[in-house]
């Protein structure tokens, strides 16, 4: 184990870190708002777009996100969809965590007792007025549990982009392993870099978990 290696390869790591950053904020965003759009598509039963976003859940969750950045980066090219390595990334990551979300929002939603909806409906609320006042604000603090597991599954995911070669922190990784052969130590580093982002997270979101755990509502 050489640290003088460590240290050299240090301003690397720190670009594949904000890579790493920037596109699991584009992605996490990005799915949370695909998530909430399908899942209130869902639980307010919209005709035809809810057998669409069913289809869109079923296919994005029972395919491996490998697969579908594949697909992005070389199969739409030929039928004249091209994008480039950082946009079928996000894209991707958001077509997966869009999926994952919904479920978690769905689950959430579910939990809003239906004397809720009856007596917002009964003041003459509609289904936009019900979504913003009385599911979404409750949904949400219930879903919580699982968004906060979405968030670091979707970080965790972002290292598959080393497969088409965005720098992140994983690509980064390999691509010094491959020229200096210094296993031990990149991967070393690797390790510390995913602490760095995941543990100050789960901390910040077990935080906010407990926090809207004790959120009450009237029934």
């Amino acid at each position: 184990m050489s640290w003088e290696v460590i240290q050299q390869s240090l301003p690397m790591f720190e670009q594949g870190l904000i890579a790493t950053l920037w596109l699991s904020a584009v992605g996490i965003v990005g799915s949370l708002i695909v998530g909430v759009i399908v899942s209130l598509v869902q639980f307010f039963r919209v005709p035809v777009l809810r057998q669409v976003c069913t289809v869109y859940v079923e296919i994005s969750r029972n395919t491996p996100l490998l697969i579908q950045l594949f697909f992005l980066y070389y199969a739409f090219p030929v039928i004249g969809l091209k994008m480039n390595a950082v946009t079928c990334g996000i894209v991707g990551l958001i077509f997966l965590g869009g999926s994952y979300m919904a479920e978690g929002f769905t689950g959430g939603f579910a939990g809003v007792s239906k004397g809720q909806l009856e007596t917002g409906k009964a003041i003459g609320m509609n289904q936009w007025q019900l979504a913003r006042y009385v599911v979404f604000p409750q949904g949400f603090a219930l879903s919580m549990p699982a968004l906060a597991a979405n968030v670091i599954f979707l970080i965790k995911e972002t290292s598959i982009f080393s497969v088409i070669a965005i720098p992140e922190l994983t690509n980064t990784a390999l691509d010094l392993i491959g020229l200096y052969y210094r296993s031990n130590e990149y991967l070393l580093v690797l390790v510390i870099g995913y602490a760095i982002i995941l543990i100050p997270l789960i901390l910040v979101l077990n935080w906010l978990e407990r926090r809207v755990r004790y959120g009450t509502f009237g029934d």
